[in-house]
This record gives structure tokens, sequence and C-alpha cells, in this order.
């Protein structure tokens, strides 16, 4: 029987608790972050600060791509032709969508790192 993972859980990734599956969420971590992280070794020998760490820099952007989509129209509309806009702000949209949903991968690794053991619903 497999482990259940939630919704959410990150591709690639196997179900937390399982043999490797620390060594894989930090892989996963790491590519969600800036190329700089790698050269933290801390962060890679205590994936629970990584993911944090990982998760604070994705909420980041979070805000960054709703403060862009709020913005763009006046600070980029006088520059583009408007299906350029429309292109532009839809890409922000969705942008925006896979941060949130990368976001929630990186918080679901972090309360299995924490020790949450996710029970299946029924």
């Amino acid at each position: 029987m497999s482990m259940p993972v939630p919704p959410g859980w990150p591709d690639g990734v196997p179900p937390a608790h399982t043999p490797g599956w620390e060594q894989r969420a930090v892989l996963w971590l790491l590519d969600q972050c800036p190329p700089d992280y790698r050269a933290h070794d801390a962060w890679r020998r205590h994936p629970v600060a990584l993911a944090w760490l990982a998760g604070r820099h994705l909420d980041g952007q979070v805000v960054a791509m709703r403060e862009a989509w709020r913005e763009a129209r006046v600070a980029l509309g006088p520059y583009l032709p408007p299906e350029a806009l429309s292109e532009v702000m839809a890409q922000i949209e969705a942008e925006g969508i896979r941060l949130l949903a990368t976001s929630r991968s990186a918080r679901l690794l972090l309360e299995a790192l924490q020790g949450r053991v996710f029970a299946p619903r029924l």
C-alpha cells in the first residue's frame, strides 16, 4: 500500500517518511529557490530550515506578482500595444497561480519535515 500524499504534494517527491524522500524534497526545494541557495551547506543538512526559507522566498514572489498585476496597466500601458499588455497581464496571472501552488507544496514539505503524518481522506 502506498503512503498517502495530500493535494498539492510536489511531483517527483516520494511520500513523506518513505526511504529517500528527504533528499528528493531538498532537491525540489532548491529548484524553487535562487541558484545561490545551493551554496549554503547548512540548508542541505537541515531540510526543515531550507523548507522554511523556500516558503519565505515563494511567498515573496507571490506578493511581487500580485503587485505587478495591480501596477502593470499603469506602468506598462503607455509603452505596450493593447494586445501585448493583455498578454503580459495573462502571463503575470498564470505565474501568480503557479507560484501559489508551489508555495502550498513547499508548506506541505515543511509540515512533513516537522513530523506531520498525512492521513488519507475517506
